[in-house]
């Protein structure tokens, strides 16, 4: 006996069951998760992080931790120091997390003010094209040709004592270039799709089409390129303080601590004056580095892992 019709249609429904579309953001959230470097990296960065941002509540003041105590001179890590004292007698434990708490604040906020106006730019001069487009690339050129280093150290020397906020001004101001470029080439190629020219045709002004439109679909080179940048800027930040062109040495930063590793004593003999801040500080880029990896690979249709 043949089955009717009911009961093949009670089989296909049975068997058949359709796919449910992911969206690019689900489908990139389910890579990454399975990139394990990349996930404990983020962990890592997370940890230090809320260690650095508490770091006050868990060990001391910066001015506890600036205070000079010639009875614990050069002292090797104990239960008292963890990560020993140096040749102040300040507590590296306490001055690592302060730093971590200084050196992630500026990385931080120079990464935000580039990448925000470097995405302004470049979606503004990809998008209209012509003469802006022009003008602002030739702006961007301009900028390109200030060495980032030699501009803050002859500023550093023309303005001793510079505080953290005029620091981060003059390294923002200087760093948004590649990211402008970067964003500009994506969106000129963005904007050809049939999509935007449908929104232009019924009348959407070009603020919305950017906005709602354009930015969503290259936020994910954004998002890889800050990664980059925020590890770039712990490298100068880091470098600047080492050479004492950075921030104030009364101000701990891993750059700071890294001076002492300068002289040949403290460099042979004194390893846990300047390793700790060393191993944290190779640790934190390398974390970051894995994070955009990871967000590459989750990003790019063509991976496979």
């Amino acid at each position: 006996m043949e089955p009717s019709f009911s009961q093949e249609t009670t089989v296909m429904s049975n068997t058949v069951k359709p796919n449910k579309g992911k969206s690019p953001w689900v489908l990139a959230r389910e890579k990454f998760f399975k990139n394990k470097l990349a996930v404990i990296s983020v962990i890592y960065l997370l940890i230090i992080i809320i260690l650095s941002v508490f770091a006050e509540s868990l060990t001391m003041s910066v001015k506890e931790a600036n205070r000079i105590n010639f009875t614990q001179i050069s002292k090797m890590p104990s239960a008292e120091h963890f990560f020993g004292t140096d040749k102040s007698g300040r507590d590296i434990f306490a001055r690592t997390l302060l730093g971590g708490r200084t050196s992630l604040t500026l990385a931080f906020s120079i990464t935000g003010l580039a990448v925000l106006v470097g995405t302004i730019i470049g979606a503004t001069a990809g998008y209209f094209g012509g003469w802006i487009d022009n003008i602002l690339m030739r702006f961007t050129d301009f900028v390109m040709n200030f060495p980032l280093l030699i501009f803050i150290i002859v500023l550093a020397a023309i303005f001793p004592g510079s505080s953290l906020f005029t620091l981060i001004c003059v390294i923002s101001v200087l760093s948004w270039t590649g990211i402008a470029r970067l964003v500009r080439s994506k969106i000129m190629a963005e904007k050809e799709n049939e999509y935007i020219l449908s929104s232009i045709s019924i009348g959407c002004s070009s603020l919305k089409v950017i906005i709602k439109h354009l930015l969503p679909n290259v936020m994910s080179t954004i998002i890889v390129q800050a990664t980059i940048t925020l590890a770039t800027m712990i490298v100068v930040e880091t470098s600047l303080s080492f050479l004492g062109f950075g921030v104030p040495l009364t101000t701990p930063t891993w750059g700071n601590m890294m001076q002492e590793a300068r002289s040949p004593d403290v460099l042979t003999n004194k390893w846990w004056i300047w390793v700790p801040p060393a191993a944290v500080l190779t640790l934190t880029i390398l974390s970051i580095n894995f994070i955009g990896e990871g967000l590459k690979d989750a990003f790019n249709p063509k991976s496979k892992r």
